[in-house]
């Protein structure tokens, strides 16, 4: 049975997890080699958390893998007394609490810890997001956009980097911002921003995907930026390099179908070079926090969307195929694959064989190592 991307429930359905569907969730998806894309899919073809739990090892061995485990409950048991030693709680995909607009996005996480206020989630929210190294004119947009935004109703949403995020969450403290952590919910990075990360858990809310405790990691902030674009309407960027990860956010919003909305700013700078570039890429120009509200309307609380079913799950399990064809079906993936992504959707037109026995395979050869998975539904080799 094809279910919708947001819960593991039946679609069109909120309800609140029971303790036995939150330990099943968070140990699907910690997982080894199983992450939001790869999750989504597991919970499509089996139903629920805890049959794909016990489908994994089955899944692993077809593919090759032996002795392969799930991540155990003693694991995730811990990781639940960590969140509430820092008093976080858990909120699953699926749940009313979880917010609506991030189930939009195909790699929606299946659980977020939280520290604050969850009311805020349930608001309208902007992205806020910009130079680290920003000028003292691109803090001083920030600040009065932040604070424009948050008094005309809309939540301000950004990941407390230093410069244009920070300026953000301080400038909306007052009537409401999300700060999204890279690491653990308790972990804030850069230290420098630790008493206003403080703040934030009293009067706003901070979100994170990971593990109580994580260090973030490089591989971390890409992940951590799809949350703050997804979580939003739109996405506001200040000042960024043409190299910059708040030009890649830009671009994520834009392909989760989010409004790219720019501050503009002197060709000579270099700091202004990516808003330059996504400004002659078609995204919108804006001076103020009119010129956003305008582009969106007023920050009227939107009613909860229903969970969209995915067209591109199969709707009933693939036929058993003999082991020989399945290692001819597993070449003939991989021979198509390269290091350079590919959508998922293309592999299968490519192969000319039905859907519903090309991807369980990919994700048998995802399992395995083989296969990697990208957002917006590409795959590649390692």
């Amino acid at each position: 049975m094809a279910i919708g991307l947001a819960s593991d429930t039946t679609p069109h359905t909120q309800r609140p997890c029971t303790d036995q569907d939150r330990l099943a969730r968070l140990r699907l998806i910690r997982s080894r080699r199983v992450g939001p894309a790869t999750y989504h899919r597991l919970i499509a073809d089996h139903g629920s958390a805890e049959a794909a739990l016990a489908a994994l090892p089955q899944i692993a061995r077809a593919a090759g893998v032996e002795k392969y485990e799930p991540c155990p409950p003693e694991v995730a048991l811990h990781e639940m007394r960590a969140a509430r030693a820092v008093g976080a709680r858990m909120v699953c995909l699926g749940e009313p609490a979880y917010p609506a607009h991030l189930t939009e996005i195909p790699d929606a996480p299946p659980i977020l810890w939280l520290r604050g206020d969850p009311r805020l989630l349930m608001r309208p929210m902007v992205g806020l997001v910009g130079a680290r190294n920003a000028s003292s004119l691109g803090l001083r947009m920030a600040r009065r956009l932040a604070e424009s935004l948050a008094e005309a109703g809309f939540v301000v949403v950004s990941g407390l980097a230093r410069g244009i995020d920070a300026e953000a969450h301080t400038a909306a403290l007052e009537h409401g911002t999300v700060a999204v952590f890279a690491g653990g919910v308790d972990v804030v990075y850069p230290s420098e921003n630790a008493a206003l990360a403080g703040q934030i858990a009293v009067r706003g809310c901070i979100l994170s995907e990971q593990p109580p405790g994580l260090q973030p990691q490089a591989r971390h902030f890409p992940l951590r930026n799809r949350i703050v674009s997804g979580l939003a309407r739109a996405l506001v960027v200040v000042e960024a390099a043409a190299r910059s990860g708040s030009l890649i956010t830009a671009r994520e919003a834009a392909e989760q179908g989010r409004e790219v909305l720019v501050v503009p700013g002197h060709p000579f700078d270099a700091r202004a070079a990516g808003c330059n570039l996504l400004i002659r890429e078609g995204a919108t120009l804006i001076r103020s926090a009119a010129d956003v509200i305008e582009a969106l309307g007023q920050a009227v609380r939107p009613e909860v969307p229903p969970h969209q079913a995915r067209p591109d799950l199969p709707d009933s399990p693939p036929p058993r195929r003999p082991l020989r064809d399945l290692a001819a079906l597993h070449r003939l993936i991989l021979d198509r694959l390269s290091p350079s992504p590919m959508a998922e959707d293309q592999l299968i037109r490519d192969l000319a064989v039905p859907a519903a026995e090309v991807v369980p395979q990919i994700l048998a050869l995802e399992l395995e190592g083989q296969v990697l998975r990208q957002a917006g539904g590409l795959i590649s080799r390692p």
